[in-house]
């Protein structure tokens, strides 16, 4: 239940600005997720959101910085964390995740822009990454296998 809820909150402050922990709680209730501050609280501190000083709203760090140095050592490490598995099928790719992790995951790659990839659709557990063509497809693998054994 905590994937699933971490990553609900992951998801409402990528598209809403949510100021307090307590909106945030609403939101999560909307949602059917049942917190407690406290269960929130440790949420927001193992997720690294951090305030944006131009208005106070949730954000991930990354999502600030903006570097490609920061959009690199984030894909790398979220494959690292989060991937459990690749399936390649001609210029798709297939990753598997544990329940509530796919949606981190595809955000670290869409946000590292990696040019062999054009998107990324993602489930609970599974990631659809599209890439230009069969080659890039086995490049981006090798790529995200390597960086899943460390």
């Amino acid at each position: 239940m905590k994937h699933y809820r971490q990553a609900a909150i992951q998801d409402l402050v990528l598209r809403e600005s949510i100021h307090s922990q307590d909106e945030l709680r609403q939101r999560l209730r909307v949602r059917g997720f049942h917190a407690t501050q406290a269960t929130i609280s440790r949420d927001i501190k193992e997720l690294r959101l951090v305030k944006r000083s131009s208005d106070g709203a949730y954000e991930r760090p990354a999502a600030y910085s903006g570097s490609r140095e920061t959009a690199d050592a984030a894909v790398r490490r979220s494959v690292g964390e989060y991937l459990r598995r690749v399936d390649q099928v001609q210029q798709l790719l297939v990753l598997r995740t544990e329940p509530g992790q796919a949606q981190p995951l595809a955000l670290a790659i869409d946000r590292a822009e990696l040019p062999e990839v054009l998107g990324t659709v993602a489930g609970d557990d599974t990631i659809l990454v599209i890439t230009r063509h069969a080659r890039a497809s086995r490049e981006v693998t090798r790529l995200f296998e390597g960086w899943a054994r460390g």
